[in-house]
C-alpha cells in the first residue's frame, strides 16, 4: 500500500522555523519528482517546493523563495522542507505529493501529481 506522510507541523511565531517531512512506504521516493503544496482555508492547494529525484535541481513559488528549502534523502525515502522566517501568511495545511513526470519547474498543479499525503497543519501567529 503507498503512503505519504507528513509531519512537522504546529505553531509557530513570526519569524519562527519549521521543518516538515515526508515519509513514504510503499513507495520507491527515488523514483519520484516530489512536491510540496499548501492549502489555506477557503483557498485552493497551491504549489510550494519541488525537488528532481536527485535533489540536485528545485524549484519554488516567489512567495516562499529564499525562506524555504526542499531536500531529500533518498536512502531514508524522505524529502524534507525547511520554513525559515515563518509569515501568518504561510498558514496552511501543506502536503507532500509524488508524481512519476520528470518536470522540475515552479507553479506545479495538483492534479498532475500521483500520491499524496494526508497534510499536515502549520500555523504562524503575528
Amino acid at each position: 500500500q503507498v503512503q505519504l506522510v507528513e509531519s512537522g507541523g504546529g505553531l509557530v511565531q513570526a519569524g519562527g522555523s519549521l521543518r516538515l517531512s515526508c515519509a513514504a512506504s510503499g513507495l520507491p521516493l527515488r523514483n519520484y519528482v516530489v512536491g510540496w503544496f499548501r492549502q489555506a482555508p477557503g483557498k485552493e492547494r497551491e504549489f510550494v517546493a519541488l525537488i528532481s529525484r536527485s535533489g540536485g535541481t528545485t524549484a519554488y513559488a516567489d512567495s516562499v523563495k529564499g525562506r524555504f528549502t526542499i531536500s531529500r534523502d533518498n536512502a531514508k525515502n524522505t524529502v524534507s522542507l525547511q520554513m525559515n522566517d515563518l509569515k501568518p501568511e504561510d498558514t496552511a495545511v501543506y502536503y507532500c505529493a509524488a508524481d512519476t513526470r520528470l518536470i522540475v519547474v515552479t507553479n506545479r498543479r495538483p492534479g498532475e501529481f500521483d500520491y499524496w499525503g494526508q497534510g499536515t497543519q502549520v500555523t504562524v501567529s503575528s
